[in-house]
């Protein structure tokens, strides 16, 4: 498969031999979009094995209508994103527009009005909620209807669930936390910084960043660290994300945050040997969306 589109490129692609496209109701199709980038994941739930992962910059969108035409366009060359059986959808938002109610004080009803105290949106956007579990809160969120219309209808004879990458994010870093509070999970995405502080599988914080030159990295992580009365030489950085190993950004970032390490793939999934061409910390949000249920 090789796109066809100008507005999107394919960046990665890795398929296990097991993946069978003629039995995709066993399987659950994982989507995650954002602003500029767009991913898909197929899992064998059975085994929880991940079968397929591709990776797309939506580089020459400028509006979210373009993005949306480049969307169609790549769904319509695809060769399973537009069947409509899977045994389940699970579709991450990427944006800015969220926010955090605890249980205790959710209602339903009311959505909207939480979600306008941290941030604006408008009538061509529809607010959704799921839950975030791990942290006893609801994550209410918005996204553009014309997007979640399109969606809904394509994958309507399945089960079909929309969440946001806070969520995603949190309840990943809550399976993967240690029992020290001296720890600071770091997700680095395509011009955003997450970061997230937890112990003992607790959330202490979360919040995200909008990046314009590497710099704001640094600039953000420290003034965290300094927040939450955190050393920046004895304090622990677990970082995953689109940062490699080898690359002059991380070589640049340890000379400021000296203890660094790359944090792990999530525990629940199993990967074959074709997947370690990929970074063990790259994709962390879009594994962790497999986390997630309705129930």
């Amino acid at each position: 498969m090789q796109p066809t589109s100008s507005s999107y490129k394919l960046i990665k692609r890795v398929k296990d031999d097991r993946l069978d496209e003629e039995n995709l109701h066993l399987y659950d199709l994982i989507i995650q979009t954002g602003p500029k980038d767009f991913q898909v994941a197929v899992i064998n739930t059975a085994e929880n094995r991940l079968l397929l992962l591709e990776d797309y910059a939506m580089g020459n969108v400028q509006s979210h209508q373009e993005l949306l035409v480049a969307l169609k366009e790549l769904f319509e060359s695809h060769a399973m994103l537009g069947a409509g059986f899977w045994k389940e959808v699970k579709i991450g938002i990427k944006n800015n527009k969220f926010c955090q109610v605890p249980d205790a004080f959710f209602e339903e009803s009311k959505s909207s009005d939480y979600l306008k105290l941290n941030a604006s949106f408008n009538s061509q956007e529809k607010v959704l909620f799921c839950q975030n579990k791990g942290i006893g809160a609801v994550t209410v969120f918005a996204v553009q209807q014309d997007l979640y219309d399109w969606l809904s209808e394509l994958y309507q004879n399945t089960s079909v669930h929309f969440y946001h990458q806070s969520t995603v994010l949190i309840e990943g870093v809550l399976q993967q936390t240690k029992n020290t509070s001296h720890t600071l999970y770091i997700y680095i995405d395509r011009f955003k910084l997450h970061i997230l502080s937890a112990s003992s599988g607790k959330l202490n914080y979360y919040n995200q960043f909008p990046i314009k030159q590497f710099s704001d990295y640094v600039k953000c992580i420290m003034l965290v660290l300094k927040g939450l009365n955190m050393d920046q030489q004895s304090s622990e950085i677990v970082l995953w994300g689109y940062i490699g190993k080898n690359s002059p950004h991380y070589a640049e970032f340890i000379k400021y945050i000296p203890n660094v390490v790359f944090g792990e793939r999530p525990k629940h999934l199993k990967f074959n040997y074709l997947f370690d061409e990929i970074q063990e910390h790259h994709f962390f949000d879009l594994y962790s969306l497999s986390l997630l249920n309705n129930s």
